[in-house]
């Protein structure tokens, strides 16, 4: 089988001996365990893409070089995502080295390059021996179904590519050639056993290694997608029996449970989380008999398969063989994966190797799962910590409001309140952090507490801003001087300057009074979009003069205005999510968009102007919104 290295120097993205590509298409995809899953996807739809629109260079692209290029993409993914943690771009193109127009020569391109191949592997040991099972497979892999392949690198880049032909014929012939008589037969096996219909008739000279590697392709696609680890696991168990074992069960290390002291240590109680047998009625039975001896690991973390007694003193089989592979992922056991097969001696080894590949791709999508558990649960623990619990009733107003955030669940650059504060005063807040992500929270959790404290210390409005852009800037100056300790330190030459626009807040702030008359309201907008009254008669105003937004600059005087908000008023007060929304070049303030949307309000009551709002932001655009959107409605009553 060809192959062929090329170093530094020559072109990384073009295997030699090709001249001119017909059709490309290429991606990113992001160093996580379901880009292999994307990486599939994304070379199926560009092959029937190619087909569809009848490019030349489609000509004699069949099912069994779309299933082939799928597998191959998904391992040399699977690799660089996987053990080397990276983001990856993947190209796929049609190239020919020929004349003819029938496509004869013509070949499918696959590349994936690695934009940081310097990058330690992660939770892999540098001394591995090549006796080790997965040493090079999945190059072994690679040069198995391509015509060539090779490796190319260059300055901060690592590119492999590989070179299937269309017509599928030269590879057969190279992939038998390859493989020998002993490992069809081999693949053969593994096809039937994978097989959930017995003594199934296929074609002569069919490849066997191909059902194996479809079942592991689609296995990742359907565990990738999955993001409670129960949820893994039930499907781990519906995958595996029985097409290669009778019966299996998933036992989980839970991160909170239960832990067993033994010698000076603390072992996590594994949890029996899913069994499955090819007889449901005697799945409850397996269950009982093997929470009796919940697996126990020692040693080195390894991922191989591990024999265990078969389950004993009960109705489930005369015997068999059960073996357990460890669940690892990211350096850390996640769980074990037990399977069974009544009536052998042993697993054949061409099933212990294809079990092997099934228990990482479940062990990484259960570190997924958990990850995202993570994550929510974060989110939930910000979104009670940065955003009030409730919004206060103000007398003589009805209020409404709405709070989207680009990240469903978590809290990020904006953030609302309403509270009392002394002297019956009750103020209100409408915020935006310059900047999103966990950086935006840190500052929405200054601000908030921050604009409470000094309202309820009788602060006015103007001077409530003025103070809160000092504190801004307080804390911009120590982290910047705490940089530059930091780089001094380490002897480096230069200033550091901190200009984080995630310190940069927009504001509107303001109190209310209640009064015989209506409310009055007075308010200040930094950096903010202008606040909106909507009059019963349908007219529209702006309320608010523009100011600077806090974080900026240091000697800034803020002022504020003061007016009545009669009855039957509607005050609107939202963030850049609403005015910046885009269609296209448009953004739905363009040609007052929002006081227009806000007059066809008349009428209505305060949450159905905000559901009104909120529903023609949506409607502005199909594409979903990529920013917060927050809006609050105070209608004097």
């Amino acid at each position: 089988m060809q192959r062929e290295t090329v170093f530094q120097g020559s072109r990384a993205s073009s295997p030699p001996g090709f001249r001119d590509a017909r059709a490309c298409a290429s991606t990113t995809l992001p160093g996580n365990p379901m880009a292999p899953g994307a990486a599939r996807r994304f070379v199926r739809a560009a092959l029937a893409d190619w087909t569809e629109t009848g490019q030349p260079a489609s000509i004699g692209i069949t099912e069994r070089l779309a299933d082939d290029a799928v597998v191959l993409v998904s391992e040399l993914v699977t690799n660089a995502v996987v053990h080397a943690g990276t983001n990856v771009e993947l190209t796929c193109r049609m190239e020919y080295a020929g004349e003819s127009a029938d496509g004869e020569g013509t070949s499918l391109v696959l590349e994936v390059s690695d934009h940081h191949p310097a990058r330690a592997v992660r939770g892999e040991n540098p001394k591995r021996s090549a006796d080790s099972v997965e040493y090079g497979r999945g190059l072994q892999l690679v040069s198995c179904l391509s015509e060539s392949w090779g490796i190319t690198y260059r300055t901060g880049t690592k590119t492999v590519w590989a070179r299937l032909p269309v017509d599928g014929v030269e590879a057969a012939r190279q992939i038998e050639a390859y493989a020998g008589e002993q490992a069809l037969e081999r693949g053969l096996r593994v096809v039937e056993i994978l097989d959930p219909t017995p003594n199934r008739v296929r074609e002569a000279g069919e490849w066997g290694h191909r059902g194996a590697l479809t079942f592991l392709a689609e296995a990742s696609d359907l565990l990738a997608g999955q993001l409670d680890e129960d949820m893994v696991a039930a499907l781990s168990g519906q995958l595996l029996v029985p097409r290669l074992a009778d019966w299996c069960a998933v036992w989980l290390d839970d991160e909170t449970g239960p832990r067993v002291r033994s010698e000076g240590s603390a072992a996590l109680v594994p949890r029996l989380a899913r069994v499955w047998h090819t007889s449901e009625n005697r799945i409850e039975e397996l269950r009982r008999l093997l929470e009796k001896d919940p697996p126990r690991h020692q040693g080195p973390l390894h991922g191989g398969a591990v024999p265990v007694p078969w389950p004993a003193d009960g109705p489930i089989d005369t015997g068999g063989t059960a073996l357990a592979y460890r669940l690892i992922a990211g350096g850390r056991g996640l769980g074990t994966l037990m399977v069974g097969r009544a009536g052998l001696a042993r697993f054949p080894d061409e099933v212990t190797g294809l079990l092997e590949d099934f228990s990482r791709r479940v062990a990484l999508a259960i570190g997924a799962a958990r990850q995202y558990t993570r994550q929510a649960t974060i989110s939930r623990i910000l979104q009670r910590g940065l955003l009030p619990s409730y919004v206060a009733q103000v007398p003589g107003v009805e209020s409404a409001l709405v709070y989207e955030p680009r990240d469903k669940g978590l809290a990020g650059g904006d953030f609302y309140d309403v509270f009392p504060a002394a002297d019956g005063r009750w103020c209100f807040a409408l915020g935006d952090v310059c900047g999103n992500g966990p950086e935006a929270a840190v500052v929405t959790g200054l601000a908030r507490p921050w604009l409470r404290l000094l309202a309820r210390e009788g602060y006015q409005v103007a001077d409530v801003l003025s103070r809160l852009n000092r504190a801004l800037l307080d804390d911009a100056m120590e982290a910047a001087e705490a940089a530059a300790r930091a780089v001094a330190a380490a002897g480096i030459d230069g200033l550091v300057d901190d200009g984080s626009p995630t310190r940069f807040l927009s504001v509107l702030y303001g109190e209310l009074v209640p009064t015989d008359e209506g409310v009055r309201c007075t308010l200040a907008c930094a950096g903010h979009p202008l606040p909106l009254v909507l009059s019963p008669d349908g007219k529209v105003r702006a309320v608010a003069d523009p100011q600077v937004l806090l974080g900026v600059m240091d000697d800034v005087a803020y002022t504020s205005e003061t007016f009545l908000l009669a009855p039957g008023e509607t005050l609107l007060c939202v963030t850049d999510g609403v005015t910046e929304r885009r269609s296209g070049p448009r953004q739905f303030d363009d040609d007052d968009g929002l006081a227009q949307a806000l007059a066809s309000c008349a009428g209505l009551s305060a949450p159905l102007v905000a559901e009104r709002i909120r529903r023609l932001v949506h409607d502005f655009s199909e594409v979903p919104s990529d920013d917060d959107l927050a809006l609050l409605v105070l209608q004097a009553r």
